[in-house]
């Protein structure tokens, strides 16, 4: 399908308007995180389902809620002051390769990470701030998500020994999709106030997010021209986005929506 650059941005704004829309949630992954108020929880509980998020969407919100009530849903307070003796109530836990193992190390690292690293957004914010602005908030010179994705991953797994859970944070300097962490960070960034993704992180840039790429989304993209690359790897995600970026520089990732309403609701 060839459309000119400007038909492409129209179909393609008119596919955004069209699947952002609260009324899909509830058959989302993000339906998990919405089930909470607190900046902290929210998180917690997205960047849990965001890495169940490959398989039926049903079997992974199910699985992302047992894992909320495992910790009482209060994700934030559960891994602030839970031991390891708590832990083992997640022993028997599976979903695809993700094992109660694996959801041991994350809340062990993530426990880490908000007592000693300043908290999950933080983890991915690789500069920092210089002085506080006269509002008394700090201003933070965020220049590449790849590097805060580079950064994440170092910090989450370079504490304790990673092991099998290796596998679970998508490292892209060996050239993985990060199509996991790229979809969390839409989540927490973007905030268009169409009450689907949150926008509680005001301190990264939706002008500095990458596109999300799975089977669905790549399969569109390649059909409309915004993608030439067979394969879904980073090299993908970054030739994606920056097409993506020509058409809307300050927010490319909204079209996420449309390409991937456009491949699992329309079979496009």
């Amino acid at each position: 399908m060839k459309l000119k650059a400007d038909e492409l941005k129209e179909f393609l704004n008119e596919k955004y308007e069209l699947y952002n829309k609260p009324v899909f949630i509830e058959s989302d992954p993000i339906f998990v995180p919405h089930q909470f108020t607190k900046k902290e929880d929210i998180e917690i509980a997205a960047f849990f389902v965001a890495t169940l998020a490959w398989g039926q969407r049903p079997t992974i919100i199910r699985n992302g809620l047992k894992l909320m009530e495992t910790m009482d849903n209060a994700p934030f307070e559960y891994i602030s002051h839970s031991t390891k003796k708590d832990w083992e109530a997640f022993s028997k836990f599976a979903h695809r390769t993700f094992n109660g193992v694996d959801a041991m190390y994350f809340i062990q690292s993530l426990q880490h990470i908000y007592t000693k690293k300043g908290g999950l957004e933080r983890a991915f914010i690789v500069t920092a701030p210089p002085k506080s602005s006269p509002k008394g908030e700090d201003l933070w010179n965020v220049l590449d998500m790849k590097n805060g994705l580079m950064q994440f991953r170092e910090i989450f797994l370079g504490t304790y020994p990673a092991g099998r859970t290796a596998k679970h944070i998508a490292d892209v300097t060996r050239n993985s999709s990060g199509k996991r962490l790229n979809m969390f960070l839409r989540w927490m960034v973007r905030n268009d106030k169409r009450g689907v993704d949150f926008g509680i992180w005001k301190n990264i840039s939706p002008a500095l997010l990458y596109c999300p790429i799975d089977l669905h989304s790549g399969r569109v993209a390649r059909k409309l021209g915004l993608l030439k690359r067979t394969q879904d790897d980073w090299k993908a995600v970054d030739e994606l986005t920056q097409n993506l970026r020509k058409l809307d520089p300050k927010d490319p990732i909204k079209y996420d929506f449309a390409l991937y309403g456009l491949g699992v609701f329309e079979k496009f």
